[in-house]
């Protein structure tokens, strides 16, 4: 009954989504093309943390890496838009499986706290290697040109940026999915529960646990290859420590259980994000409040609350 429910709103929602640039000002379009981002951003982190249960604290790291690649690519080569994602994939990819080479041997905290020192070392490397990466200016000045595959799309317009963002997310989205529901899917819910018990019958947890780790920092550099061009510029704050701590809130807040749940999270985040910067010079502090009070009182996060009510009501 769940799935149906969820089947249903998804069809209405990307209805709705498909039709935002009809219906919309320009405004609301950058606000939407900053929650599709940001929710595969939380979706590749939730990969790792809520079907594996790791809780890494340096995912930015494959974030930003994924924008800087993107941008020094559209720079320094003038490849197509898409050549320039599979670039940040498989640069996000790579660093994911030194970091995760060296972290997936560890458990809880002492992970957490490694992938945590991993981020904060890119991040300096970033910002100290001027003659790469430009510092703290970050990287900007680059421009799109065509998106590949023949098609012509004008990637300058926000409208046309939108749907081309739109239609990643959802072919990304539908992938992590499909990976999720298969028996590699089931094998990583099985780690999290209990990875002594996986152990004993015959797999290589630290195997698994690589090969997620890997998957969620490449979907990650997607999700940085998408922001860069959408900010117009690289820079070292989307590869800063306090940028890991957004997938973390948001898979959290929408629910970590819920495969949809780091989308509706990223949605609630960023439109509260917005919505009290309008009024008040101290937006982190009420952001912060009332977070922490949907996280404390929302305990399946808001999807999960939201459809056990449904059920409740439906009885």
């Amino acid at each position: 009954m769940k799935t149906k429910i969820l089947m249903g709103l998804l069809a209405v929602v990307i209805a709705g989504l498909i039709a935002v640039p009809w219906i919309a000002s320009y405004f609301y379009i950058f606000i939407l093309t900053e929650i599709l981002i940001l929710g595969l951003f939380a979706a590749s982190f939730n990969l790792i943390f809520g079907y594996t249960g790791m809780l890494s604290f340096g995912h930015a790291a494959f974030f930003g890496i994924g924008s800087y690649a993107t941008a020094l690519v559209l720079i320094h080569l003038e490849w197509p838009f898409l050549a320039c994602l599979l670039v940040s994939m498989g640069a996000s990819a790579l660093l994911a499986l030194v970091i995760g080479f060296l972290s997936v041997r560890l458990n809880e905290v002492y992970f957490a706290m490694l992938t945590l020192a991993f981020g904060m070392m890119v991040f300096a490397i970033a910002y100290q290697w001027r003659s790469v990466t430009n510092g703290s200016d970050g990287l900007a000045g680059f421009t799109l040109g065509s998106f590949g595959l023949g098609l012509d799309l004008t990637l300058g317009n926000p409208a046309v940026y939108y749907h081309v963002v739109l239609a990643i997310v959802a072919i990304a989205a539908v992938v992590l999915y499909l990976i999720c529901r298969s028996s590699f899917g089931m094998i990583l819910k099985a780690i999290r529960q209990n990875p002594e018990r996986v152990s004993f019958a015959g797999l290589n947890v630290r195997t698994y646990r690589l090969v997620a780790f890997v998957i969620a920092g490449s979907f990650a550099g997607l999700a940085g290859g998408l922001i860069a061009p959408f900010l117009r510029v690289a820079s070292p704050e989307l590869l800063h420590w306090s940028m890991s701590a957004e997938p973390v809130l948001m898979a959290i807040l929408g629910g970590t259980g819920y495969f949809l749940g780091p989308f509706v999270g990223s949605a609630v985040f960023v439109l509260l994000e917005t919505w009290i910067t309008s009024f008040t010079e101290s937006w982190m502090l009420v952001l912060g409040i009332i977070l922490a009070m949907m996280v404390i009182f929302f305990r399946k996060g808001l999807l999960g609350t939201a459809l056990d009510w449904w059920m409740e009501v439906k009885k």
